[in-house]
């Protein structure tokens, strides 16, 4: 069976639900008194190629599933359609902020981007929810705009990497277009968490490892799952197409993290 297809996905989205795990956007996650026992977080960062994110979104909300989805100001993801039918689902639409990447490390241009795009965004969305986005191959690193200023200022509620409770929640990313890809992420990993799960055997490389994982009741009671609809797809050609590359960004990111050990 071809891995990061749109129907595994939905084969992950059903047994999550079958399982008995609540779906919490990330802002339910955020402001929520009392979480469910039982709950995940299926977070999306629409890099590229938004309208595979509204096809996925699609599938959630035909499995009864809700998610929140982080946008990108470029064009390939900054698509209004898209986002406005995202959001008609029931989904969470976040800003997938690069400012300090875009302003070349100058934080107060930064912040006066990420102010404006935030304010973009809400004409879509009421969002209180921001994500970085990794943007390997910059020397920046979006998060540390937080150094100096507080997006709680802005009315924003959550940021993935400094509100969540890792000890609690447990995070599974497709970064590199597997589900071990921290060994080739700049920057989408959780250093110290990660070797803790890692001697909890809580490792996996293909979806299918993961849906034996829940139909075994081997999984964490709490997760977030991240995902980036651009590499899940049905199509042959695309499919392949998406392979080849994420096999070359990947050799790219171990060069760039041997630079930065």
């Amino acid at each position: 069976m071809r891995d990061f297809t749109q129907d595994i996905y939905r084969e992950l989205v059903v047994a999550l639900r079958e399982a008995g795990y609540a779906f919490l956007r990330f802002e339910d996650y955020c402001t929520m008194p009392n979480r469910p026992e039982r709950f995940v977080v299926l977070r999306h960062d629409v890099d590229l190629r938004a309208r595979r994110s509204g096809e996925v979104a699609e599938i959630e909300a035909m499995e009864g599933a809700k998610a929140s989805y982080y946008f990108r100001v470029i064009a390939e993801s900054n698509q209004p359609d898209v986002i406005r039918r995202i959001a008609q689902l029931g989904h969470e639409i976040g800003y997938h902020y690069e400012d300090m990447s875009l302003a070349n490390g100058d934080t107060e241009r930064a912040m006066q981007h990420f102010r404006e795009w935030l304010e973009y965004f809400r004409q879509f969305y009421p969002v209180r929810t921001v994500c970085m986005h990794g943007a390997p191959t910059s020397k920046y690193d979006s998060k540390d705009l937080w150094k100096r200023y507080d997006y709680r200022d802005e009315g924003i509620v959550g940021e993935p990497y400094f509100d969540v409770d890792f000890s609690d929640v447990f995070y599974l990313t497709d970064t590199g277009r597997c589900w071990d890809g921290y060994k080739v992420s700049v920057r989408d990993k959780i250093p110290g968490y990660q070797d803790e799960w890692i001697r909890q055997g809580l490792v996996f490389h293909h979806t299918e490892d993961i849906l034996r994982a829940i139909r075994a009741d081997r999984l964490p009671k709490r997760l977030m799952i991240t995902t980036h609809p651009q590499r899940w797809t049905n199509a042959r050609l695309p499919w392949l197409k998406e392979l080849v590359l994420q096999y070359m960004k990947n050799i790219i990111k171990r060069i760039l993290i041997r630079r930065h050990d």
